[in-house]
């Protein structure tokens, strides 16, 4: 006599059905955690990963600009305001209308020279003040580029550049 077990088999479409259901699950609440902490780039500490961001101002048709082309910025001016606080920054840099190094934090560094405050938004960009001299300037949408929302505080430090 053949020995044969009385078990029913269990359909392996169906099987394959629950668990191909299980990993999608897993993986779908693997990624919302990893989204949440920040690790997919859905974190709310900004566009980019570094603390301190450093860009190269310089003067061009009267103004103050820079270039990022990892940002996609050509000649992107400062403008309402921020030129006049870059001139207090510089104003100890030779040459910086040739360009200078700035370097910008939402949290402090050390040796940063300024702290500007958020004040309000307007026009797609955001207000900042200074309050060593007092005064405001605006700061335009390219922002954004470096930070998903602009901080409530921003350090900055101008340092010569190295020619």
């Amino acid at each position: 006599m053949n020995e044969q077990t009385s078990a029913t088999p269990t359909n392996p479409p169906v099987r394959l059905t629950r668990l191909t259901m299980i990993v999608g699950i897993l993986l779908l609440v693997t990624g919302l955690a990893a989204w949440q902490l920040g690790l997919l780039g859905g974190s709310s500490m900004g566009a980019r990963a570094n603390s301190i961001l450093v860009i190269a101002p310089y003067r061009h048709q009267g103004t103050w600009v820079f270039d990022d082309a990892s940002a996609g910025l050509v000649q992107e001016p400062f403008v309402a305001g921020v030129p006049e606080m870059i001139d207090i920054l510089v104003k100890e840099i030779p040459r910086a209308d040739e360009g200078f190094r700035l370097l910008f934090s939402a949290s402090p560094f050390p040796g940063y020279q300024k702290e500007l405050k958020w004040l309000r938004g307007d026009m797609g960009g955001n207000y900042y003040a200074l309050n060593d001299p007092p005064m405001e300037g605006w700061i335009c949408p390219a922002l954004f580029k470096y930070y998903d929302e602009p901080p409530p505080h921003l350090y900055v430090k101008a340092e010569e550049m190295k020619r």
